[in-house]
C-alpha cells in the first residue's frame, strides 16, 4: 500500500467503554427515556430499553471510557520496537486528561497521526465527546472544526481496507485472521467488557485486551505497508 507516513509519527490506539451505570435503575427517569428513544431503531421490538442497556457503552452520551491503550514505534539499535502503554481505571476524567497530555506533549506536530480500527466512526469521536462532557479542552488532534477532509490527522485501518467500498465492514478479528496476524480476541471480546468491569471488577484483564487490539492495529499497518510483522521481543509495555 506504500503509505506516505512515517511509522514513527503514528500513535496507534484503542479504547474500551462501558455503560455509565452498572444497573438500569441507577439512571434518572429522564436519561432512561432518552436512552429508550436513542436506541429505538436498533432495538426494534426485540429488546426493551432496560434489556438493551448492557450495550449502552457504545454511545458517548450513555457510556464512559475505562481504558485507552496507545502504541508508538521507536528504533532501538536499528531494531523496530512498538512501545505500548495504557490509561485506565474508574476515574474517566483522569484517563482523558492523561491521554490529552500525551497528545499535547508528544504527538502535537503537524506530521503526527492517530490510527485506530473504525476509529473515525467510534474511537476518535467517542473520546472527543467524553472530553467535552467532562469539560476538558480538546487536543488539536481531536479538534476537527473547520478542517478539510485531507487535513484530518487520523488513519483508520477499516477505512484503508475498504478501498472506497463504504458499505463494507470488516471486524478487527476477521482482518487479523486473514492477514495472518495473531488474534487480539483470544480472551474476551467487546460484548464482555462491561461484565468483566462491573461484575468481575477485573480492569487488568480489560487493559490486556485493549493493548492486544492496539498491537494488532499496528501490525495491520505493517502488513498494509508490506513490512515484517513484529515478534514478541519487539513489543515493549511501558
Amino acid at each position: 500500500m506504500n503509505l506516505s507516513y512515517s511509522l514513527n509519527d503514528i500513535l496507534f490506539l484503542d479504547i474500551e467503554t462501558v455503560p455509565q451505570e452498572k444497573e438500569w435503575n441507577a439512571l434518572s427517569e429522564e436519561i432512561q427515556e432518552l436512552f429508550e428513544k436513542k436506541t429505538q431503531y436498533q432495538r426494534k421490538d426485540d429488546f426493551s430499553a432496560e434489556e438493551f442497556y448492557e450495550r449502552g457503552g457504545i454511545w458517548a452520551e450513555f457510556g464512559k471510557i475505562i481504558c485507552i491503550s496507545v502504541g508508538y514505534f521507536v528504533e532501538v539499535e536499528k531494531v523496530k520496537q512498538l512501545r505500548v502503554t495504557s490509561f485506565f481505571g474508574d476515574d474517566e476524567p483522569k484517563i482523558l486528561i492523561d491521554f490529552k497530555v500525551l497528545l499535547d506533549t508528544h504527538f502535537a506536530k503537524k506530521q503526527h497521526i492517530l490510527c485506530a480500527h473504525n476509529g473515525k466512526e467510534f474511537d476518535f469521536p467517542f473520546i472527543a465527546r467524553r472530553m467535552i462532557i467532562n469539560k476538558i479542552d480538546l487536543p488539536q488532534k481531536l479538534n476537527l472544526f473547520g478542517k478539510k477532509p485531507w487535513e484530518v490527522p487520523h488513519l483508520d485501518t477499516l477505512e484503508l481496507w475498504r478501498f472506497g467500498d463504504y458499505k463494507h465492514y470488516t471486524s478487527l478479528k476477521l482482518l487479523t485472521a486473514i492477514l495472518g496476524i495473531p488474534s487480539p480476541k483470544d480472551d474476551i471480546d467487546g460484548s464482555e467488557v462491561a461484565k468483566v468491569y462491573y461484575e468481575e471488577k477485573n480492569i487488568e484483564r480489560i487493559v490486556t485486551y485493549c493493548e492486544k487490539d492496539t498491537i494488532a492495529i499496528a501490525q495491520i499497518l505493517l502488513k498494509f505497508n508490506n513490512e515484517n510483522l513484529l515478534i514478541e521481543s519487539q513489543i515493549v509495555r511501558v
